[in-house]
């Protein structure tokens, strides 16, 4: 039996393994060489790097069983055009949704455009765990105020330069970072707002906010986009049903 998992998360990468682990035939699809490295190696999955067409991804799709989306929390244009290609193809589709964090006295924004709107008037200098996509919002900030943690890619190094940001304020690192790791780059940047998204705890969010919070940094949250979908938990069940010939519930 063919599934076809959408990855680049940790749950992605968990359950592309437990299905080959089960004896399915797995098509794990990432964004890049780095989401290949982060996957490794599993027999019984193979690994397709994309983006890809709306022609490769139906073929990518046909004969699957399910098709389940384990991409980002944040990455909405990714969701819906695999769900899009599902419904052409006529292949089951579902969402895996990551539990949400959440802080009290975090305060939170809906985009990042938002959030550089609020800082931009403010003083002091500005951890960004939002990825490297995300600099462009940032433009109106001061480049010498701003500290990006990027992943140590190519793609990340060269965000910061078009951004201008001062090669003494790029951190490259790949994490998951602790709280204690995040409470030293806080002190050593002398950090005063953190901006992240929440990825939950795969994501390293509650370590953010605790090491915020103890340091007296001002948490500034981009809220994640409303989904609709199924927990971990529950595509596993949904999945063990399928493995065992029973019929999906309908909606």
């Amino acid at each position: 039996m063919k599934f076809v998992v959408f990855s680049g998360t940790t749950e992605g990468r968990l359950l592309s393994c437990y299905l080959a682990e089960a004896g399915a035939e797995v098509k794990t699809c990432v964004a890049s060489d780095y989401g290949r490295e982060q996957q490794g190696e599993e027999q019984g999955v193979a690994v397709i790097k994309g983006p890809l067409s709306s022609e490769e991804k139906a073929g990518l799709l046909q004969g699957a069983a399910l098709c389940v989306d384990a991409t980002h929390p944040y990455a909405t244009h990714v969701s819906a055009s695999v769900q899009e290609a599902c419904a052409a193809v006529g292949i089951p589709y579902v969402r895996l949704l990551r539990e949400e964090s959440g802080h009290p006295s975090a305060l939170y924004v809906n985009s990042a455009e938002e959030a550089s709107a609020l800082l931009a008037p403010q003083e002091g200098n500005i951890l960004l765990t939002t990825g490297a996509k995300e600099l462009p919002a940032f433009s109106g900030i001061a480049p010498e105020r701003v500290f990006p943690r990027i992943l140590p890619t190519h793609e990340g190094l060269s965000a910061c330069e078009r951004a201008s940001i001062p090669h003494q304020n790029i951190i490259a690192m790949q994490g998951p970072f602790s709280r204690e790791l995040n409470e030293a780059i806080l002190r050593q940047y002398a950090i005063k707002y953190l901006v992240t998204k929440d990825g939950g705890s795969p994501g390293g969010f509650p370590e953010k906010a605790e090491a915020a919070e103890a340091l007296g940094v001002k948490l500034i949250v981009i809220r994640r986009p409303h989904e609709t979908g199924l927990r971990y938990r529950q595509v596993l069940m949904l999945c063990d049903r399928l493995l065992h010939a029973q019929p999906l519930p309908h909606d």
